[in-house]
């Protein structure tokens, strides 16, 4: 059974940071995009970033570039988002989901995982 598994998330101060992590289990993340959407109350989900298989690309949210980074571990099965400066405005719950290969093209994104919820205090 193919699953993702977000982890890392928590209770930060403003300008702290946090390594969410991506672990999938019965399939290798290898020819697989991973993106990290979040949902904060009230609001719309958003795609926050996302790489590619064969990490050919990696794309961010103009509000989080340069504060986070996308990487993958294959060896682990694992996608982080590692999460710096954070701000108020992050608080959300953040999901990772899963598709084959590209991060861009259709809305549809076949597996996800349960969300993580993340919270910066100001």
């Amino acid at each position: 059974q193919l699953q993702l598994v977000e982890s890392g998330g928590g209770l930060v101060q403003a300008g702290g940071s946090l390594r969410l992590s991506c672990a999938a289990s019965g399939f290798t993340l290898d020819n697989y995009a991973i993106v990290w959407f979040r949902q904060a109350p009230g609001k719309e989900r958003e795609g926050v970033s996302c790489i590619s298989s064969s990490d050919i690309t990696t794309y961010y949210k103009d509000s989080v570039k340069g504060r986070f980074t996308i990487s993958r571990d294959n060896a682990k099965n694992t996608v982080y988002l590692q999460m710096n400066s954070l701000k108020p405005e992050d608080t959300a719950v953040y999901y990772c989901a899963a598709r084959a290969y590209y991060c861009s093209g259709s809305n549809a994104w076949p597996y996800w995982g349960q969300g993580t919820q993340v919270t910066v205090s100001s």
